[in-house]
Order: C-alpha cells, then sequence, then structure tokens
C-alpha cells in the first residue's frame, strides 16, 4: 500500500514538473545553448554563428583535382580560396590535412596556408577518414567550437566520412559542395543526398559567405563585397559597372 502511495506522489511530481515547465539539465543546456548570432526579431537562428564555427579544408591536393569532373577544378580552387580569405578576414579558425601528400594524392594546394596563414595543418598517417585520426580531431575539438563547415576532395570520402562521424558525434556540419568535387557529377549527386538522409547540411561558398556576413552595415563590407566578386564574377561586373557610373556622375557626356 505503501509503495502505491509513493508512486502515486511521483505521478503527480511528475506532472506537477511538467505544468511549471520545469526542465532537465540536458533540455536546459540546449535552451541555453544559444547562437550569439542570432538578432532580436530571431533572424539568424537558422543560419551559421561566426562565431561557433570553424572550416575544415579536407584533401585538396593536386592529384586528387585531375580526377574531379563533377565542377571545373578552376572554380573549385577559387572557391576554396574564397573560403580561406573569408576565414582570415572575420578571424574563422582553419584546419587542414591530408593523407599522403607524398603520394599520387600530391600536395595541399599552397594558396590555403597563403591566404589563411593562421590555418592548422594536421598530418594524417594514412587514415583517408580524418576523422580516424586522433589528432585531428583533438585540433577540432580545440577549437571549441560546435559548428563545421567542410570542403574537400573527394566529396563522396575526404569530406562524407569525417562529416557523417563528426555528425554522430554531436556536432552541426555543413558540407561545403562548389569547394569539394567528385570523380563524376553522379557520384556528387549520391553524396548530396547521403548527405541530406544523415543531416548533414549541403552548401554552396556563397550561401558560406551570405551567412556569415548578415549585414552591410559592418566594417569589413567593402572586403566582403570583393569576396561576392571572388566567389560570383559576373556580380563583380556589377559593382564595377556600379562603381564607373558613380564616378561619371549623372551630368557626364
Amino acid at each position: 500500500m505503501l509503495s502505491k502511495l509513493k508512486l502515486a506522489l511521483l505521478s503527480v511530481g511528475l506532472v506537477l514538473a511538467v505544468g511549471l515547465g520545469l526542465q532537465s539539465p540536458a533540455a536546459h543546456a540546449q535552451v541555453s545553448d544559444q547562437k550569439s548570432s542570432v538578432l532580436p526579431t530571431g533572424g539568424g537562428q537558422a543560419l551559421l554563428d561566426p562565431s561557433d564555427t570553424v572550416i575544415l579544408l579536407l584533401d585538396h591536393q593536386a592529384g586528387l583535382f585531375q580526377t574531379v569532373k563533377d565542377i571545373e577544378v578552376d572554380d573549385l580552387r577559387r572557391n576554396v580560396e574564397m573560403l580561406a580569405r573569408l576565414a582570415t578576414l572575420l578571424g574563422i579558425p582553419v584546419i587542414t590535412t591530408a593523407s599522403e601528400p607524398a603520394g599520387p594524392n600530391g600536395p595541399l594546394m599552397p594558396e590555403i596556408h597563403e591566404l589563411a596563414p593562421h590555418a592548422v595543418y594536421v598530418a594524417r598517417k594514412g587514415e583517408v577518414n580524418a576523422w580516424d585520426n586522433a589528432d585531428f580531431v583533438a585540433a577540432v575539438e580545440a577549437t571549441g567550437r560546435r559548428t563545421l563547415v567542410m570542403a574537400g576532395v573527394w566529396t563522396s570520402v575526404c569530406v562524407m566520412f569525417p562529416a557523417l562521424d563528426a555528425k554522430a558525434a554531436g556536432y552541426e556540419v555543413h558540407a561545403v559542395i562548389d569547394a569539394s568535387g567528385d570523380p563524376s557529377a553522379m557520384v556528387s549527386r549520391t553524396s548530396v543526398a547521403r548527405f541530406a538522409q544523415a543531416g548533414v547540411i549541403p552548401t554552396t561558398t556563397n550561401a558560406i559567405l551570405s551567412e556569415t556576413h548578415r549585414t552591410w552595415n559592418r566594417p569589413e563590407a567593402a572586403e566582403l563585397g570583393k569576396l561576392y566578386a571572388q566567389v560570383a564574377p559576373n556580380y563583380g561586373a556589377v559593382i564595377e559597372s556600379y562603381l564607373k557610373a558613380r564616378e561619371v556622375g549623372p551630368g557626364a557626356d
């Protein structure tokens, strides 16, 4: 009889807790983990928080570039360069890695570390999946950031494997498709589908730039504008036309 009474009291307590809006420690942590980039309007809730973001550039190697068929290699490299410039401009950490840079896959494209001198390179010991390498995972954890923006060659392997593992480890993961490359368009489409099924967010360099930019009312606006011209050369032509029109003025011949 006593045990039944205790059970009844426990049930009432649980109902009251729910009714009063009490939360478990895990639920409370989730609610308090608010993005610093969210505005009073609610804007930014579903977007990247630059202060919580780290960019991972995986296996952008000269030998692997020769196998890429789903995007022009010049476009791929330009988009990777844009991510490196953006990271430097906004102070976003960058981690690079390669499985076997001394082998046929070749060295990393040098522009990454030239444009993002703060980037940290993590050597692997032959692991195909960067997340199999303890030093790489430790480097990610050391940033203290939980939003990972990944790009690499191949998308279906070098990005896919660590992206799935990082997602399983509780990170928010964005895969930058046009700063990555695959052996065929079919492989690329399949990669995007698998990302979506696993909860990894497929995205583009232009989207990453815009999500971290957020407003023209900021001191870096002019430099960010130059990055738009890099990721979308036609927009660069628009900017040039606009600047020339302002220079000439309405009263010119």
